[in-house]
């Protein structure tokens, strides 16, 4: 009974980490979105070359622990490096021809694809109260985002390619997910951002018009290297806490990404919050309070 007692706390303890991990994750990816905001570079080259320095630094340490980078390991990394590479390419684009306010509620969209995966996937219970929350929460980012003033105009090109965009999202948390179990983190990470960044080569180049993105410039690499050690961190701290979370949780928590974005821009970049805005910041942030300690409870439970 007591080694059944201290594996249980074990576990606990994982989750627990789990959750601020992801939670983690989270902040740096939406400080990452205000990075970008402040960036003077063309969203597919800051992607590719992100990538790139980021595969060059986690190779290195990779390479200096003694540990390499097998054909298995491509094999198996592939599907979701691919995947995110293509999320962020179309998320890109798809701002370019619809408003930033119908990309981003779109994208919200995507822990309720989620929810229907991990309950057939993985068996997560998902019940109508969960449904319900999220559903509140992607209203709060509405609020958040077309409180700003953009209101719902746009073009259905764009709405679809960000539709496909949010897909492409939800897919790579499953695909990790997935490979959580056969690949450590450090390398996961490492590999997966080699083969994104020869993805996004020759989209990067169409988009420069040129044979290869022009190479940026020393300032631009200051900028690079803070969304490699903010944003990049965010991506390593979600890979390892898919390996103790539930799918359904990661996909909830990813609704405060536009909500502490537009915080971060009044912070940061001195931009207005609408009184409705501030309503719908509040909204979110609310019901994933709820959500992450109703996760918590349920988990000590053993439910």
């Amino acid at each position: 009974m007591p080694r059944t007692t201290g594996l249980s706390r074990a576990a606990d303890d994982r989750a627990g980490l789990g959750r601020a991990s992801a939670t983690v994750a989270i902040c740096c990816w939406s400080a990452g979105n205000v990075i970008v905001a402040g960036f003077d570079l063309p969203g597919l080259q800051i992607g590719f070359w992100r990538l790139s320095l980021g595969a060059l630094v986690y190779g290195t340490f990779l390479y200096a622990s003694g540990r390499r980078i097998t054909w298995a390991t491509v094999r198996l990394v592939a599907l979701p490096a691919v995947t995110i590479a293509l999320n962020m390419a179309l998320f890109f684009v798809a701002l370019h021809n619809t408003s930033l306010a119908n990309a981003t509620t779109i994208e919200a969209l995507q822990p309720i694809l989620l929810m229907a995966v991990a309950s057939r996937r993985y068996r997560e219970r998902v019940t109508g109260w969960l449904v319900g929350i999220a559903l509140v929460a992607i209203g709060g980012v509405a609020l958040v985002m077309f409180g700003a003033g953009g209101g719902p105009g746009g073009h259905l090109r764009g709405d679809l390619l960000a539709a496909i965009s949010m897909v492409l999202f939800a897919a790579y948390f499953v695909f990790v997910k997935d490979v959580r179990h056969r690949v450590d983190t450090f390398t996961l990470q490492a590999t997966s951002m080699a083969i994104g960044a020869l993805v996004l080569l020759p989209l990067a180049a169409i988009d420069s018009g040129r044979l290869l993105p022009p190479f940026p410039s020393w300032s631009q690499w200051g900028w690079l290297a803070l969304l490699l050690a903010v944003p990049g961190t965010g991506h390593y701290l979600m890979n390892w806490a898919h390996l103790h979370v539930s799918l359904t949780l990661t996909g909830l928590l990813t609704l405060a990404i536009p909500v502490l974005s537009a915080g971060g821009g009044w912070l940061v970049l001195d931009q207005r919050l609408a009184p409705v805005q501030v309503l719908g910041m509040v909204v979110v942030l609310s019901t994933l309070v709820v959500a992450v300690r109703r996760d918590a409870r349920l988990h000590a439970a053993g439910c």
